[in-house]
């Protein structure tokens, strides 16, 4: 059994929509959130450890090695639960930028999941990892399924919705961190003034109308994050006159993304933004479930 390693993706995600509800008793907020996986994504090798030991390594220096990552801890999690006596050896090929509003961390811990679940033989279904993966953040269950969703509660309850109009989604991700945690305590649910149109964004979904849902693209924590940072406002502005069809914050920020169809606006914008920010991506949506294992 020496040497057993298989790979998994880990895409990023966008939120189309992303309202907040109210404040719940536990500390949380309530959300309803429409989002999509995209073809950035990092990858996750699990390499079968035969001495117990549960490490990781990772391409980008800055990210921990330890509990305080997601993919750890999902590994710490499913090895308690199921008490597993094989440890494991992780490495995360990072290419969703952290802190960015992508999920990154959670795509990872969810990678981890649904490898772990094939590496230790454990024969858990994706129902069975995504509620797992609440335990570990309010992102991971969707991570667990991939592709498209209407995510409702603090992010845990996964309505799995059709695959959206095939487009380029053009990221882009200003050199400032955010505090998801900051952004929530910065919100005032009772003062907002507008909701995205959900509704409105599940019809463009289910329709597979490009312009119906760049028209219903939303999200609350925008004006937040816009304050605290100037730059994630600068960077909209400059995608909408580069001709984006659709532009809006995903997450807390601060990338933003920008919906194109044709080709030739995809190279616009990306040179635009070029000589604005470092860290530019061009990806397509992924649309459907995907839970690839690459080897």
């Amino acid at each position: 059994m020496k040497n057993v390693r298989i790979s998994v993706k880990a895409p990023a995600k966008i939120n189309l929509t992303l309202d907040v509800l109210a404040k719940r008793p536990d500390g949380y907020h309530e959300v309803e959130m429409v989002m999509t996986t995209v073809d950035l994504a990092d990858r996750v090798d699990l390499t079968l450890r035969e001495d117990g030991q549960i490490t990781l390594d990772c391409s980008a220096s800055f990210v921990p090695d330890d509990i305080r990552n997601h993919a750890y801890k999902a590994a710490v999690l499913l090895k308690e639960r199921y008490q597993v006596s094989q440890g494991v050896h992780l490495y995360i090929d990072k290419q969703i930028p952290v802190a960015a509003g992508l999920a990154g961390g959670s795509s990872d811990a969810a990678a981890t999941l649904r490898g772990l679940n094939q590496l230790w033989r454990l024969q858990l279904s994706q129902d069975q990892l995504a509620e797992l993966g609440a335990e570990i953040g309010s992102d991971v269950p969707f991570c667990v399924y991939g592709g498209t969703a209407l995510a409702k509660g603090r992010g845990e309850q996964i309505v799995h919705l059709g695959t959206p109009a095939a487009c380029w989604v053009i990221l882009a991700k200003p050199p400032v961190g955010v505090s998801t945690a900051d952004v929530y305590g910065q919100l005032r649910v009772d003062e907002i003034v507008s909701h995205p149109p959900t509704g409105q964004m599940l019809k463009a979904i289910e329709e597979q109308n490009f312009s119906l849902m760049c028209q219903s693209l939303g999200n609350v924590l925008e004006n937040v994050t816009l304050d605290m940072q100037p730059q994630v406002r600068q960077i909209k502005d400059l995608m909408v006159a580069s001709g984006a069809d659709g532009v809006l914050m995903s997450g807390s920020g601060p990338t933003v993304f920008a919906l194109v169809q044709k080709e030739a606006k995809v190279h616009r914008i990306y040179n635009a933004l070029r000589g604005f920010v470092k860290d530019v991506f061009v990806a397509r949506m992924l649309g459907a479930q995907d839970g690839e294992m690459l080897a």
